[in-house]
Protein backbone atom coordinates (compact mmCIF):
# COMPACT_ATOMS: atom_id res chain seq x y z
CA UNK A 1 0.00 0.00 0.00
CA UNK A 2 1.17 3.45 -1.05
CA UNK A 3 0.93 6.33 2.02
CA UNK A 4 1.89 9.23 2.18
CA UNK A 5 2.23 12.62 4.27
CA UNK A 6 -0.88 13.70 4.77
CA UNK A 7 -2.92 10.55 4.01
CA UNK A 8 -5.38 9.62 7.05
CA UNK A 9 -4.84 6.58 8.65
CA UNK A 10 -5.36 3.75 11.45
CA UNK A 11 -3.30 2.28 13.49
CA UNK A 12 -4.18 -2.41 13.12
CA UNK A 13 -2.53 -3.17 15.93
CA UNK A 14 -4.87 -0.61 18.12
CA UNK A 15 -8.27 -2.17 16.60
CA UNK A 16 -7.91 0.78 14.19
CA UNK A 17 -9.58 3.01 17.16
CA UNK A 18 -7.46 6.40 16.47
CA UNK A 19 -7.88 8.24 13.30
CA UNK A 20 -4.13 9.88 12.49
CA UNK A 21 -2.59 12.13 9.93
CA UNK A 22 0.33 11.51 8.53
CA UNK A 23 3.07 14.05 9.35
CA UNK A 24 6.52 12.38 8.42
CA UNK A 25 7.72 8.97 6.91
CA UNK A 26 11.34 8.03 7.50
CA UNK A 27 12.91 4.90 6.63
CA UNK A 28 9.10 2.82 6.63
CA UNK A 29 8.43 4.42 10.38
CA UNK A 30 5.41 7.02 10.16
CA UNK A 31 5.55 10.14 12.56
CA UNK A 32 1.50 10.42 13.25
CA UNK A 33 -0.96 13.10 14.51
CA UNK A 34 -4.29 12.32 15.84
CA UNK A 35 -6.66 14.55 14.42
CA UNK A 36 -9.54 13.91 16.96
CA UNK A 37 -7.53 13.13 20.20
CA UNK A 38 -4.34 15.16 20.99
CA UNK A 39 -1.96 12.72 20.37
CA UNK A 40 1.78 11.81 18.69
CA UNK A 41 2.59 8.68 17.80
CA UNK A 42 5.16 6.17 15.86
CA UNK A 43 4.13 3.70 13.63
CA UNK A 44 5.64 0.74 10.92
CA UNK A 45 4.02 1.46 7.84
CA UNK A 46 2.86 -1.68 7.50
CA UNK A 47 1.08 -1.40 10.51
CA UNK A 48 -1.12 1.49 8.66
CA UNK A 49 -4.60 1.38 7.12
CA UNK A 50 -5.66 3.99 4.79
CA UNK A 51 -8.58 5.70 6.16
CA UNK A 52 -11.08 6.99 3.62
CA UNK A 53 -14.24 7.80 6.40
CA UNK A 54 -15.51 11.27 7.16
CA UNK A 55 -14.21 12.29 9.56
CA UNK A 56 -17.16 14.22 12.08
CA UNK A 57 -17.00 17.93 13.18
CA UNK A 58 -18.11 16.97 16.31
CA UNK A 59 -17.85 20.79 18.03
CA UNK A 60 -21.83 21.45 17.56
CA UNK A 61 -22.14 18.52 20.07
CA UNK A 62 -19.83 19.63 22.24
CA UNK A 63 -21.80 23.09 22.27
CA UNK A 64 -25.19 20.94 22.95
CA UNK A 65 -23.60 20.03 26.01
CA UNK A 66 -22.49 23.53 27.17
CA UNK A 67 -26.25 25.19 26.13
CA UNK A 68 -28.13 21.99 28.73
CA UNK A 69 -25.54 22.78 31.18
CA UNK A 70 -26.75 26.67 31.92
CA UNK A 71 -30.34 28.30 31.37
CA UNK A 72 -29.47 31.34 31.54
CA UNK A 73 -32.57 34.62 32.02
CA UNK A 74 -31.63 36.63 29.31
CA UNK A 75 -35.13 38.85 29.69
CA UNK A 76 -34.07 40.29 33.09
CA UNK A 77 -30.16 39.74 33.70
CA UNK A 78 -27.04 39.81 31.47
CA UNK A 79 -23.97 38.05 31.89
CA UNK A 80 -20.23 38.83 31.64
CA UNK A 81 -18.66 35.55 31.09
CA UNK A 82 -14.96 34.51 32.05
CA UNK A 83 -12.31 35.74 29.16
CA UNK A 84 -9.84 32.73 27.72
CA UNK A 85 -6.56 32.75 26.68
CA UNK A 86 -5.76 29.67 25.04
CA UNK A 87 -2.49 28.45 24.74
CA UNK A 88 -1.99 25.47 22.52
CA UNK A 89 1.09 23.49 20.58
CA UNK A 90 -1.01 22.71 18.37
CA UNK A 91 -2.02 25.03 15.30
CA UNK A 92 -5.20 22.60 13.92
CA UNK A 93 -6.30 22.07 17.44
CA UNK A 94 -5.95 25.72 18.81
CA UNK A 95 -8.03 26.80 15.39
CA UNK A 96 -10.67 24.33 16.50
CA UNK A 97 -10.95 25.17 20.11
CA UNK A 98 -11.34 28.85 18.84
CA UNK A 99 -14.02 28.02 16.71
CA UNK A 100 -15.77 26.18 19.81
CA UNK A 101 -15.52 29.25 22.07
CA UNK A 102 -17.06 31.37 19.20
CA UNK A 103 -20.08 29.00 18.97
CA UNK A 104 -20.33 29.32 21.99
CA UNK A 105 -20.44 33.06 22.50
CA UNK A 106 -17.47 33.73 24.68
CA UNK A 107 -14.53 36.20 24.39
CA UNK A 108 -11.15 33.99 23.88
CA UNK A 109 -7.62 34.41 22.60
CA UNK A 110 -5.10 32.39 21.55
CA UNK A 111 -1.69 31.55 20.87
CA UNK A 112 0.40 29.29 18.83
CA UNK A 113 3.25 27.97 21.16
CA UNK A 114 5.51 24.69 21.47
CA UNK A 115 5.12 23.20 24.91
CA UNK A 116 8.43 23.58 25.87
CA UNK A 117 8.66 27.66 25.16
CA UNK A 118 4.84 27.98 26.52
CA UNK A 119 6.86 28.65 30.05
CA UNK A 120 9.17 31.31 28.62
CA UNK A 121 5.96 33.48 27.36
CA UNK A 122 3.51 32.94 29.31
CA UNK A 123 3.70 36.00 31.84
CA UNK A 124 3.66 38.10 29.09
CA UNK A 125 0.27 36.97 27.30
CA UNK A 126 -0.97 36.82 31.15
CA UNK A 127 -0.25 40.80 31.42
CA UNK A 128 -1.41 41.39 27.83
CA UNK A 129 -4.65 39.68 27.49
CA UNK A 130 -5.51 39.99 31.68
CA UNK A 131 -7.86 36.57 31.52
CA UNK A 132 -9.82 34.49 33.89
CA UNK A 133 -9.16 31.23 32.63
CA UNK A 134 -5.41 30.02 30.99
CA UNK A 135 -5.66 26.65 28.70
CA UNK A 136 -2.06 25.24 28.56
CA UNK A 137 -2.24 22.23 26.23
CA UNK A 138 -1.17 20.59 22.86
CA UNK A 139 0.26 16.94 22.70
CA UNK A 140 1.60 14.67 25.55
CA UNK A 141 2.59 11.06 25.84
CA UNK A 142 3.44 8.59 28.31
CA UNK A 143 6.23 6.17 27.40
CA UNK A 144 5.77 3.26 29.92
CA UNK A 145 8.78 1.52 28.82
CA UNK A 146 10.74 4.70 30.03
CA UNK A 147 8.94 5.24 32.70
CA UNK A 148 8.56 9.32 30.99
CA UNK A 149 6.14 11.85 29.88
CA UNK A 150 6.56 13.82 26.18
CA UNK A 151 5.54 17.11 27.97
CA UNK A 152 4.33 16.72 31.13
CA UNK A 153 7.39 18.30 32.59
CA UNK A 154 6.93 21.49 30.22
CA UNK A 155 3.27 22.08 30.91
CA UNK A 156 4.12 22.22 34.76
CA UNK A 157 6.93 24.52 34.22
CA UNK A 158 4.31 26.64 32.78
CA UNK A 159 1.78 26.27 35.32
CA UNK A 160 4.18 27.62 37.97
CA UNK A 161 5.28 30.46 36.07
CA UNK A 162 1.32 31.57 35.34
CA UNK A 163 0.77 30.79 39.39
CA UNK A 164 4.00 33.36 40.14
CA UNK A 165 1.50 36.10 38.34
CA UNK A 166 -1.98 34.67 40.01
CA UNK A 167 -1.36 32.24 43.23
CA UNK A 168 -5.10 32.46 43.63
CA UNK A 169 -6.79 29.43 42.07
CA UNK A 170 -10.34 31.49 42.13
CA UNK A 171 -8.59 34.55 40.04
CA UNK A 172 -6.92 32.65 37.75
CA UNK A 173 -8.45 29.04 36.87
CA UNK A 174 -5.52 26.84 35.14
CA UNK A 175 -6.97 24.13 32.62
CA UNK A 176 -3.35 22.38 31.54
CA UNK A 177 -2.25 18.90 30.21
CA UNK A 178 -3.18 16.74 26.95
CA UNK A 179 -3.22 13.13 26.28
CA UNK A 180 -1.66 10.92 29.36
CA UNK A 181 -0.72 14.01 31.27
CA UNK A 182 0.73 13.48 34.16
CA UNK A 183 -2.62 14.48 36.26
CA UNK A 184 -1.15 14.54 39.85
CA UNK A 185 2.10 16.92 39.16
CA UNK A 186 0.11 19.07 37.24
CA UNK A 187 -2.38 19.37 39.65
CA UNK A 188 0.11 19.89 42.91
CA UNK A 189 2.21 23.05 40.29
CA UNK A 190 -1.01 24.75 40.46
CA UNK A 191 -3.80 23.47 38.26
CA UNK A 192 -7.15 23.93 38.57
CA UNK A 193 -8.00 20.96 35.96
CA UNK A 194 -5.57 18.78 34.55
CA UNK A 195 -5.08 15.76 32.75
CA UNK A 196 -5.21 12.50 32.75
CA UNK A 197 -5.81 10.24 35.93
CA UNK A 198 -6.16 7.12 34.25
CA UNK A 199 -3.45 8.60 31.32
CA UNK A 200 -5.78 8.49 28.70
CA UNK A 201 -5.91 10.29 25.35
CA UNK A 202 -8.10 12.96 25.70
CA UNK A 203 -10.25 14.89 22.63
CA UNK A 204 -8.83 17.68 21.03
CA UNK A 205 -11.59 20.09 22.33
CA UNK A 206 -11.99 18.66 26.48
CA UNK A 207 -9.69 21.49 27.36
CA UNK A 208 -11.88 23.74 25.90
CA UNK A 209 -14.96 22.51 27.01
CA UNK A 210 -13.41 22.98 30.52
CA UNK A 211 -12.67 26.55 29.46
CA UNK A 212 -16.53 27.14 28.40
CA UNK A 213 -17.62 25.47 31.23
CA UNK A 214 -15.59 27.76 33.85
CA UNK A 215 -16.10 30.86 32.13
CA UNK A 216 -19.99 30.69 31.86
CA UNK A 217 -20.61 29.27 35.66
CA UNK A 218 -21.25 32.00 38.28
CA UNK A 219 -18.39 34.21 40.12
CA UNK A 220 -20.50 33.72 43.07
CA UNK A 221 -21.11 29.74 43.33
CA UNK A 222 -19.05 26.73 43.94
CA UNK A 223 -19.25 24.46 40.42
CA UNK A 224 -20.73 21.31 40.26
CA UNK A 225 -17.20 19.99 39.68
CA UNK A 226 -18.71 16.41 38.56
CA UNK A 227 -20.97 17.43 35.96
CA UNK A 228 -18.31 19.66 34.62
CA UNK A 229 -16.22 17.08 34.20
CA UNK A 230 -18.78 14.49 32.66
CA UNK A 231 -19.43 17.39 29.85
CA UNK A 232 -15.99 16.46 28.03
CA UNK A 233 -15.63 13.23 25.85
CA UNK A 234 -13.71 11.05 28.60
CA UNK A 235 -15.11 12.47 31.69
CA UNK A 236 -13.19 11.85 34.87
CA UNK A 237 -10.62 9.18 32.82
CA UNK A 238 -9.77 12.40 30.84
CA UNK A 239 -9.89 15.09 32.79
CA UNK A 240 -9.73 15.69 37.11
CA UNK A 241 -9.88 19.14 38.88
CA UNK A 242 -10.61 21.01 42.54
CA UNK A 243 -13.86 22.20 43.06
CA UNK A 244 -14.08 26.37 42.93
CA UNK A 245 -16.02 29.36 41.69
CA UNK A 246 -16.74 30.01 38.47
CA UNK A 247 -15.71 33.64 36.74
CA UNK A 248 -19.13 34.89 35.11
CA UNK A 249 -20.80 38.08 36.54
CA UNK A 250 -24.18 37.91 36.70
CA UNK A 251 -25.89 41.75 36.70
CA UNK A 252 -29.83 43.43 36.30
CA UNK A 253 -31.41 44.81 35.55
CA UNK A 254 -30.51 43.91 31.12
Amino acid sequence: MNLKVGDLVTRKSYNNDTIFVIENINDDICELKGVIVRLYADADISDLEKYDGEIKDDSKDFYERIKENFNLDRNNYFYLPGKILHIDGDELYLKKCLKYYEECNLMAVGELSIESETANNIRTWLEEYNPSIVVITGHDAFYKNENRYKNSSNFVASIKEARKFEKSHEKLIIIAGACQSNYEDLIRAGANFASSPKRVNIHALDPAIIAANMALSDVNTDIDLKKILDSTKYKTNGIGGIKTKGTMYVGYPR
